[in-house]
């Protein structure tokens, strides 16, 4: 099979585009230059994959280091594990596990840790999803192995990325546990990166970060809309902070979500007991990247996905998180009007309704409109354009 990834490719190539898109700033250009990325990635890698998208067979380097090469020096995600690690061969898995993420991702998410051009002596980082290693040799360079902190709760992973940074020169503490859990031996932080996917934000983490510290993560809704998100640390124990754009890492292993078979929440057979009626809203606009983000900070433990069928069409399947409440909405090319069915004492498609209509009445904002707010407890606030300004759940 042959791959096509389009441009000139190589270090410096994809060091001119980052820096023209924003995404590579001065800062961390030696870091960049002294630290490889075909280094810490695979012999056999999947470019730009995500679940039921992209090349079905992966690249492998033996066969075809150009395109390797190319792929490496790209702008594009590359998975290394599908399954999380029980997937063998060079066609895709079922589920990618891990991945050395998109270099304008790693690089804008370096730059928002705002680590001062003068680092102080006993200046800290940790590291949640240490993946291929990259970011921690990133991390390395620019502060000290010393200073740096790297968790991965994959050991396969982690012992491939702990061979990589070796073998690069650098020595970080390297943690084979429940990132979650941060790592209270070397804590108290001054910067926290995350790079998994989180719906919750682990209240450890931010216990682990100084006052007038910074954590950079994905924060994820259940709904599935994930944006980076920039907190800082108060000295009452709370975080508060912008997002900054829309990411779509892979999820934290321990915050997967594990619902139950829809059979489950019916009790039978579709539609089961649902209540019909009709909406006059296309299914398809509630699953773009941007709404669905907007959705979910309105719509607590509610999850979707999309049933495809052969002709087009597809049904968009809502479930809560306590097990008690369900809707499906008919996705039927050329029509106007859409059937719902809606079961449970929670009307799922309602609320998402009433949240479309807030997110389009306030002028469809996009991610850096919206803000988080972490309580001392971990609860958390989203927030629109200020913390004066919350995004409270409920049909309004």
């Amino acid at each position: 099979m042959t791959h096509h990834l389009t441009g000139e490719a190589g270090p410096e190539e994809l060091a001119s585009r980052l820096m023209d898109q924003g995404d590579l700033g001065a800062d961390w250009l030696p870091a960049y230059r002294a630290v490889p990325r075909e280094a810490f990635v695979p012999d056999v890698i999947w470019a730009a994959v995500s679940s039921g998208t992209g090349h079905p067979e992966g690249i492998d380097r033996a066969k075809d280091p150009a395109a390797w090469y190319r792929a490496v020096y790209a702008d594009v995600s590359l998975t290394t594990q599908w399954d999380d690690g029980a997937h063998t061969g060079t066609f895709r898995g079922e589920n990618p596990t891990c991945s050395s993420s998109q270099p304008s991702v790693v690089f804008s998410m370096l730059a928002a840790l705002g680590i001062p051009a003068d680092v102080p002596p006993d200046f800290t980082a940790l590291e949640v999803g240490t993946g291929t290693g990259w970011n921690a040799a990133l991390l390395s360079e620019r502060l000290g192995s010393s200073r740096v902190v790297t968790v991965e709760y994959d050991e396969d992973n982690a012992s491939s990325a702990r061979t990589r940074l070796e073998a690069a020169g650098y020595s970080p503490v390297t943690v084979v546990g429940d990132g979650s859990r941060g790592w209270r031996p070397c804590a108290p932080y001054d910067r926290v990166l995350v790079t998994a996917g989180l719906r919750e934000v682990p209240a450890e983490l931010v216990r682990q970060t100084r006052p007038g510290g910074v954590l950079v993560l994905p924060y994820a809704t259940e709904y599935g809309g994930e944006g980076i998100v920039r907190l800082t640390v108060r000295e009452n124990g709370s975080a508060s902070g912008p997002f900054l754009g829309d990411s779509a890492f892979m999820r934290l292993r321990q915050q997967r979500p594990d619902l139950p078979h829809t059979r489950t929440y019916l009790g039978g057979e579709w539609p089961g007991d649902g209540r019909r009626s009709e909406t006059d809203l296309s299914p398809r606009a509630v699953t773009g990247v941007l709404p669905r983000f907007a959705i979910g900070l309105r719509t607590p433990g509610v999850s979707v996905f999309r049933e495809p069928y052969e002709d087009g069409s597809f049904t968009l399947w809502l479930r809560d998180d306590e097990v008690t409440s369900w809707a499906t909405v008919d996705q039927v090319p050329g029509e106007e009007t859409f059937v719902v069915y809606q079961g449970g004492p929670r009307e799922l498609w309602t609320e998402v309704r009433s949240a479309f209509d807030w997110w389009a009445g306030q002028g469809r904002p996009g991610h850096e409109r919206f803000g988080l707010t972490l309580a001392p407890d971990g609860t958390p606030l989203a927030w629109l354009d200020s913390p004066e300004h919350p995004v409270r759940p409920g049909i309004s």
